[in-house]
């Protein structure tokens, strides 16, 4: 009789994981008073609760200012804009991240330059940053993936050697700090998501931090359409877009963060709680712990699976498994972006893209993105220390029954761990039923 629940065994677990998102009467009293006012845009730009909201957040993260914008990928892009790079210029990005990394450069005018990750880390190899700058390189975009900073001290020494501008990409790090320093306020400055799986959300949002006052007044006017903020604002004038944000995100993210840091110690208690019990369950590789990372944001937990000590299966199997005995889990939740579906376009319509005309090979990225990485929401960690224990309890049952998987990797299950739209095609069926 089969043990494993993808066999048709019995899951570890049937009950749902905390909701998230998490929201109470903060936002419910926040949307209403909004609502009232009829004050609802971004529009004095930036509006009273996005002015407020900015400036606490960024005050968390050890910053002067924040410019609230519409998303993540416009802040990447806005700050990129404000720094004055554009066409002609390359910006350094690890080879292991969201598509809108390097999409945000592409939108800038720039040629994204891909970096291979650290695999101890798999964020940005700052060893490797050097041997790919040229004179056309103007900024490094670092990336804090799942719950692991990029070398911070190693990548700001590398920028002021070659004066480039380092934007921190934290879209994973809401709370976080490199020696006592929050997320986004080492670099010049530092971009976040409020995407609703987001550590903070309001359905969508996002923020640019920094200190520089001339860098935050040009990313507000280029999200408010070319306006200038102050009278004596410098910086050039430029065509700016709308991209500003609502008032209603404002105050759904001003209870958002009230609420971040008990959430933070939450989650940390209860990824080292998952950490020991890895380690005793063994087939499984761990991120080394950096000491220089003071407070971790834990946006997912992530390790690497051993297939040689799982008999050989595959890593998206192994995933499949787990999702079926309850836990939801991920394997391509990234992967090598010059690889990516998502990332195929018209490079003429990118023309500093085209000009590049490089080619990227980095092992460690694709590794973790088709074999190795293993990803669990951070949901899992702001429940009952029940929650992380069936966690575990799923893996040891998939280790100790894996002879179920081998041989019966067929399409259906080599294909759980790909994005839904391949996972489809692969299997003949019309994408999103």
């Amino acid at each position: 009789m089969a043990q494993l629940a993808l066999r048709g065994g019995r899951p570890v677990r049937n009950r749902p994981f905390t909701a998230w998102p998490i929201y109470d009467g903060r936002e419910a009293r926040g949307l209403q008073t909004v609502l009232e006012s009829r004050n609802w845009g971004g529009y004095p730009c930036p509006n009273d609760f996005a002015r407020e909201f900015g400036r606490k957040f960024a005050e968390a993260h050890n910053a002067r200012y924040g410019v609230a914008v519409a998303n993540g990928t416009v802040s990447l892009e806005l700050a990129l804009q404000a720094a004055g790079i554009g066409f002609g210029d390359e910006v350094i990005v690890p080879a292991y991240t969201w598509e809108g990394t390097a999409a945000a450069v592409l939108f800038a005018g720039a040629a994204p330059v891909f970096v291979d990750v650290d695999p101890d880390t798999y964020c940005l190899d700052a060893k490797l940053i050097e041997a790919t700058i040229t004179e056309r390189t103007r900024a490094i975009i670092p990336v804090h993936l799942g719950f692991r900073f990029a070398d911070m001290d190693a990548i700001m020494e590398i920028a002021a050697r070659h004066r480039l501008f380092v934007l921190e990409d934290c879209a994973h790090a809401h709370g976080g700090k490199w020696r006592g320093k929050g997320a986004g306020s080492i670099g010049h400055a530092g971009s976040f998501s409020f995407q609703t799986s987001k550590l903070m959300t309001a359905g969508e949002g996002g923020i640019v931090i920094t200190s520089d006052i001339d860098l935050a007044d040009q990313v507000i006017r280029l999200a408010n359409c070319g306006r200038p903020p102050r009278k004596e604002t410098k910086g050039n004038p430029a065509l700016g877009h709308n991209y500003r944000m609502t008032e209603f995100q404002a105050v759904i993210l001003l209870a958002q963060l009230e609420r971040l840091d008990e959430q933070t110690e939450l989650r940390e208690g209860a990824t080292a709680r998952l950490e020991e019990g890895l380690k005793q369950i063994g087939g499984v590789g761990l991120l080394p712990r950096d000491n220089r990372i003071t407070r971790q944001a834990s946006y997912h937990y992530v390790f690497k699976f051993h297939s040689e000590e799982f008999g050989g299966v595959h890593r998206d199997a192994f995933v499949a498994a787990l999702k079926a005995e309850g836990v939801p889990s991920d394997g391509r939740f990234y992967e090598a972006v010059y690889r990516s579906s998502l990332f195929e376009f018209a490079a003429e319509k990118y023309p500093a893209w085209a000009q590049s005309k490089r080619e990227f090979h980095c092992p460690a990225a694709e590794r973790a993105g088709y074999e190795e990485s293993v990803w669990l929401p951070h949901q899992i960690f702001l429940g009952e220390e029940r929650d992380v224990d069936d966690t575990l309890t799923a893996i040891q049952k998939i280790k100790e029954n894996v002879a179920e998987l081998i041989g019966h990797e067929d399409e259906r299950i080599r294909t759980q761990g790909l994005p839904r739209a391949e996972r489809a095609l692969l299997e003949s069926k019309p994408p999103y039923q």
